[in-house]
């Protein structure tokens, strides 16, 4: 074989092992826009559904700043730092070695959620975020899945390939 039709049959393999994980990162993504999508439809600003005194309700948020709210009004550096993030989670993907796929599964929800937020912080300069439980900041599907998966990148690395030993 030549190494030219080698390096082929290469990054075609290549492609097929990340294609799982470019797909889940990619469906993180549209729930997270579809969602925050309705309700900016369904809801003005401020408004919660069934109400604010519920123990969770669906309340229309523009976040301007990070996580729990902090951080407000910094939109030009939270914009960069969104997108050396998820440039980074993609190039950590790409290099990431296949057999690790509890670890690239958990990149890519972090890449899902970091590209919804993103694109929010593009197109609006705010975040919509509606889940809201009492007593606690209100947030998205894409917040969730950026948690999920930094636990989940947390709990390989304490265990490594021990966890699947088991």
């Amino acid at each position: 074989m030549t190494a030219k039709r080698s390096a082929v049959l290469s990054r075609a393999a290549a492609a097929r092992a990340s294609s799982p994980y470019a797909l889940l990162a990619a469906l993180v993504l549209a729930a997270d826009q579809a969602t925050k999508g309705l309700v900016r439809a369904r809801l003005a600003e401020g408004e919660a559904w069934p109400s604010r005194d519920a123990l969770l309700a669906i309340s229309h948020v523009e976040n301007s700043g990070a996580a729990f709210g902090m951080l407000q009004g910094t939109g030009p550096f939270l914009l960069a730092a969104n997108v050396v993030g998820v440039v980074a989670v993609f190039a950590f993907l790409l290099v990431t070695p296949a057999i690790k796929r509890l670890y690239l599964a958990a990149l890519s929800l972090i890449l899902g959620g970091a590209a919804g937020n993103l694109v929010d912080r593009l197109a609006k300069g705010t975040v919509t975020d509606f889940i809201d439980p009492t007593h606690y900041p209100a947030f998205n599907l894409a917040d969730s899945a950026i948690v999920c998966g930094v636990i989940a990148v947390f709990a390989y690395s304490l265990l490594g390939d021990r966890g699947r030993a088991r």
